[in-house]
Formats: structure tokens, sequence, C-alpha cells
């Protein structure tokens, strides 16, 4: 007769619903990473989308490659986001996959109504808000939240618009005695090396930040060391996950960056993604999980604002400006809400629940999102209001 103690059996019971709840978080983050990509998309494609300087398609296919291509490249932010902002000690698989669903429905959400906010503020106040709830203020390093997440967004698109502004100063001087068309012709080249850049860059910084959750997901589960670095097979999932989500295409945000906020021409286009290109690759190095929709935002102020006689929508700038301040405690509480609920419910169970509900909501935003249809062959369609005045330049492809 074969005999199996209770304890053998209670811990292949533990093993099992810890492995399970592990690949569902796993599944989750990739899930978030695949939204971060196509909510994200517009930071490095929509000046190059709206001054013509690629076709749509071919815009967003080259960036989703190098999106995947800089994941590789930094994981500085990933160990930012494992370690610096939350007690690795407190946290717990279920808190992970709360602050995850929280993150992913506030990006879904911003996505229909077309606003261009923060994917790295959603994932980390998802996650903050979840702790908040398992074990209170102290499961949370302030220190570290107000020092790499709220005053660099603060200072971030500030820094970029003066940036960007600097540029296309500078772009229009050196520029100033060559034909017009020529000029035009020579920065929608350009941009298609700047474009690739940002594309670069955005891979370093936000693709880490879903790397990071997962590193600190097998941190939870006793997987991996509480100074383990991130793991191969993270590294791989998570670029192909925002590659593929690039490839998607976020063309509803694309429309409102590339054409919402002023009308670009190719210098002020090749100008923005340059100066978005140094402050991102700047914060990467630095480990800092810096919001490149703030970055890229800022840049396309910057430089209409610097274009004289030029206008920009400023009440659409305030508005989304409003969107990024609100975007962490939303977030936050999304994923109190979301953890909150799973807890109450219990286990494998209430995670499972969950995960079904945010599905469900997830398809009614699908859903209504077909009403009114934003894609490659109206991306470039005006955004609004008309912008009188503005400088125009002919666009060689749609």
């Amino acid at each position: 007769m074969l005999f199996v103690h209770t304890r053998d059996i209670s811990w292949y019971d533990w093993s099992v619903h810890n492995m399970l709840l592990l690949l569902i978080v796993i599944v989750v983050a990739l899930a978030f990473d695949f939204t971060n990509g196509f909510h994200d998309t517009a930071n490095a494609v929509a000046p190059t989308i709206a001054t013509g300087a690629l076709k749509p398609r071919t815009a967003v296919a080259l960036s989703s490659v190098l999106n995947l291509v800089g994941a590789f490249l930094s994981l500085k932010v990933a160990a930012t986001i494992a370690s610096a902002l939350v007690a690795q000690d407190l946290v717990t698989l279920p808190v992970i996959f709360a602050g995850l669903i929280g993150a992913i429905c506030w990006n879904v959400t911003t996505w229909y109504f077309a606003i261009p906010s923060s994917s790295s503020h959603a994932l980390i106040g998802g996650v903050i808000g979840a702790m908040l709830v398992l074990a209170g203020g102290h499961s949370v390093l302030w220190s570290g939240l107000v020092s790499k997440v709220i005053i660099p967004s603060g200072l971030a698109p500030l820094i970029a618009l003066v940036a960007a502004g600097v540029a296309v100063i500078a772009a229009r001087r050196l520029t100033k005695k060559v034909d017009p068309g020529t000029s035009s012709m020579g920065f929608r080249v350009g941009q298609i090396g700047s474009s690739s850049l940002l594309s670069l860059a955005h891979g370093t910084n936000d693709a880490q930040k879903t790397m990071g959750v997962v590193t600190l997901a097998l941190i939870a589960n006793g997987t991996l060391r509480a100074d383990a670095s991130t793991p191969w097979w993270v590294v791989v999932s998570c670029a192909i996950a925002i590659g593929l989500g690039t490839m998607f295409g976020g063309w509803r945000i694309i429309r409102t960056m590339g054409k919402g906020f002023t009308n670009l021409t190719p210098q002020q286009g090749f100008a923005a993604q340059i100066a978005s290109s140094a402050v991102i690759l700047t914060s990467s190095h630095m480990g800092i999980p810096l919001s490149t929709t703030h970055v890229a935002t800022g840049s396309i102020v910057g430089v209409g604002a610097a274009t004289p006689q030029q206008p920009v929508r400023w009440k659409l700038v305030g508005n989304v400006a409003m969107a990024w301040v609100i975007t962490l405690p939303c977030a936050g509480l999304a994923g109190a809400i979301a953890y909150f609920l799973s807890h109450a419910i219990g286990g494998t169970f209430g995670v499972l629940v969950l995960a079904l509900v945010a599905a469900t909501y997830l398809a009614i935003i699908f859903k209504l999102s077909r009403r009114s249809v934003v894609n490659a062959s109206n991306v470039n369609d005006a955004l609004g209001e008309p912008l009188e005045g503005a400088p125009r330049e002919p666009v060689l492809a749609a």
C-alpha cells in the first residue's frame, strides 16, 4: 500500500495552486505589455505619419521591430520596478494580478477616448493601489515613488518641451537658406531615422516595466531570490509582447498626437522626435521609469509653441495634462478595487472571476470603439476644430 502524508498532499496542493496563479499573472502581465505597445505606438510614429514621411502601416511596422530590439538594450528600469517602489517581502501574486488588471482597464479606457495617458503610471498606480489594500502605507516605498516616478513625471514633459523648442529653432536657422521643398524632403527622410531612434528608446524604457513586474511576481512566488536579475525568457517574452502590441497600432491615439495638438511640418516632427529620444534614452540609462507619453507630448507641443504664428490647441493640452494627473490615483483605485474583490471571493477562483469581469469590460469597450473606427486609412483626418494659419506641408503618403 502506498502511504502519502497529509503534509505532502497539502504542500503539493499549495505548489500547484501557486504555479497556476503565477502562470495567470505572467499571461496578464504580457497582456498589459501588449496594451502598452498599441497604446504608446503614437509616441514614436505620430509625427512621422502626420507629415507623410512614411505610410501609416509602414511606420507602425518599423516601430514594432525597433521596440522589440530596444527591449534587449537595458534592464535598469526593470530593476527599478522590481525593487524600488514596493516592499518585495510583502508582495503577493494576487496583488500583482490586481495591479495589472487595474492598469489594463485604464489603458484601454484612455485608448477608447483617444487620450495619450501614461501606461507606466497606470501600471505603477495599479500595483501600489493593490498593495495599499493588502498591507497599508508601509508597503509602499514612498521615497522611491516620489524620486523615481512623481518628480520625473512633472519634469519630463517640461524638459522635452524646451528641448524640442530649441531643436526646432536650431533646425529652422540651419536651413534658412535652403529651398523649402528640398528642406521638407530632407526632414521627411530624417524623420525615418528619428522615428526609428525614438522607437528604440521606447523599447529601452517601456518594455522594462513589464519585465520588472514579472520579475517581482517570480520573487513573490519564491521562484527567484530578492536580488536576482531578470531571467532571459522574461526579457524575450516581454520584448515580443510589446512589439506585437505596437504592430497592432493604436490609431486613435496616433491621430490625437499627430493631428490634435498642432499641425506638424517635417521639420517640427524631426525636432520633436530627436528631443524625445534624447530625454527617454537618458532616463533609461539612469533607471528611471519615465512616461514616454509625457515626453513625446511635451516635444510635440514644444515645437508648436516655438514656431511663430503656429497655433496650438492649448485646451486639448490642458485636458491631456489633467488625464496625466489622475492616471496614478485612478489606476491605483482600479487596482485596489480589483484586489479587494479578488480577495473577498478568495483563492485562485477569485482571480479567475476577476479576470472574467475584466475581460467582459474590455470586450464592451472594444465593441463601443467600433462605432467610430480610426485606422490607417483615416488616421490623418483632422481632429476637432480646424487650426487656421498653421504652416502646412504637402503630404506625400497617406
